[in-house]
């Protein structure tokens, strides 16, 4: 097939996906909403800046499948940044659309694939020309941004009303989109957003850990109550002063530092930097508990990862957690703006290992079956062509 790829090309999410396509006899190309460099072969590479993404050279994403290894600045940046997009985002779609247009002409594909809504794929819907639009909802699309200013709610909505078909990483956001204007008689698929996980990579340690380690993959997106996780650490310590938390992307973090200095906690924090695919896996393989605190979340790939690497996983109570966490069972959800609730969680994952070695058995099982990353990318690939024909 002659694949034509929308997404930000410096996304790991993204890569990790298009590089299964590119090394194979498929013509891929990709129209990328950021500046970036792709370590696999490319039949045509297209900048479309939108929404202000090229109002600087962004800087390449380190190469890992991980969603928190993506560092797009400082907590406050990122809350501010968004703000902005929100609001102004959307009127710079039509100017984009332009120039994302005449690469399509161009390149004539037999399908587009636009890696999230905002604003991929509201960039790819107003350069429809017919050609069969595959659109990707991630995580928050429909939660967070979708409903935030009344333009990014008019953008939503037509990029549901155009799509010949969507991919999601949950159920809830199938039935999310059709309120939102997806015909139900379309096809859709429920893969996790990156393509899966790779078990060569991420599986569990040669022996179980022994120390009370909890690890934080998230990094900072607004989001995540990252506020809340540094207030259950003391929490925690009262028990288990011996525990130590690892969070991901947050070295050299001012809001992180602050945090670490008004809690006291600094003995038992440990602040990483961005880190490549091995180096995440073997952070998850250190840990007992992998802890996700998000309020707006799809399937986060970085808890699949901490699942399949043996980490008893605690999230946010929400729906699109319980599609792969029933808790008490093979993990722990909890409310994620409660630091109490959150410290009695991880509490309860630290003191029961009768109930960790019960979830990380059946968190293998559940990776396997549904998340591996080779058959989950032969499915993908099966969509497209059905895709492609019914349309």
């Amino acid at each position: 097939m002659r694949i034509l790829f929308v997404a930000d090309g410096r996304s790991p999410i993204a890569q990790n996906w298009i590089r299964y396509f590119a090394v194979q006899n498929d013509e891929v190309y990709l129209a990328s909403t950021f500046q970036c460099a792709a370590d696999f072969p490319l039949k045509g590479l297209e900048i479309t800046p939108v929404a202000f993404s090229g109002a600087k050279k962004a800087p390449a994403a380190p190469r890992t499948a991980s969603s928190s290894a993506l560092r797009l600045g400082s907590a406050q940046t990122i809350h501010l940044r968004a703000v902005i997009r929100h609001f102004l985002g959307p009127l710079t779609i039509s100017r984009a659309s332009k120039r994302l247009r005449g690469f399509i002409e161009r390149v004539k594909p037999d399908l587009i694939h636009a890696m999230r809504i905002p604003y991929e794929g509201m960039l790819a819907a107003d350069a429809y020309n017919g050609t069969p639009l595959l659109v990707s909802v991630w995580g928050n699309d429909f939660t967070l941004h979708a409903p935030s200013t009344s333009l990014m709610s008019h953008y939503t909505r037509w990029t549901m009303s155009v799509a010949d078909a969507l991919q999601a990483d949950c159920y809830r956001d199938i039935r999310l989109a059709k309120q939102w204007g997806f015909e139900p008689s379309k096809p859709n698929l429920v893969t996790p957003g990156n393509g899966g996980i790779r078990t060569d990579v991420f599986h569990p340690p040669s022996q179980p850990v022994d120390e009370p380690v909890i690890f934080n993959p998230r990094g900072f997106r607004t989001y995540v109550r990252n506020d809340v996780f540094f207030q259950a650490i003391p929490l925690v310590l009262k028990q288990y002063p011996n525990a130590k938390f690892v969070c991901a992307s947050m070295a050299g973090e001012s809001q992180a530092l602050q945090w670490v200095n008004r809690l006291n906690i600094r003995a038992s924090v440990e602040l990483l930097p961005a880190l490549p695919h091995d180096q995440m896996a073997d952070v998850f393989r250190r840990a007992q508990v992998v802890v996700s605190a998000g309020i707006h979340d799809g399937t986060p790939n970085s808890l699949l990862e901490g699942m399949a690497c043996g980490c008893f996983p605690i999230a946010g109570d929400l729906d699109s957690i319980r599609e792969w966490i029933t808790n008490g069972k093979n993990g722990l959800l909890t409310d994620a703006t409660d630091p109490q609730k959150l410290a009695d969680s991880i509490l309860q994952g630290l003191g029961n290992k009768n109930l960790r070695n019960q979830a990380a058995g059946l968190n293998q099982r559940i990776i396997n079956e549904r998340a591996e990353y080779g058959s989950t990318m032969r499915r993908v690939e099966e969509f497209y062509q059905k895709v492609k024909l019914k349309t």
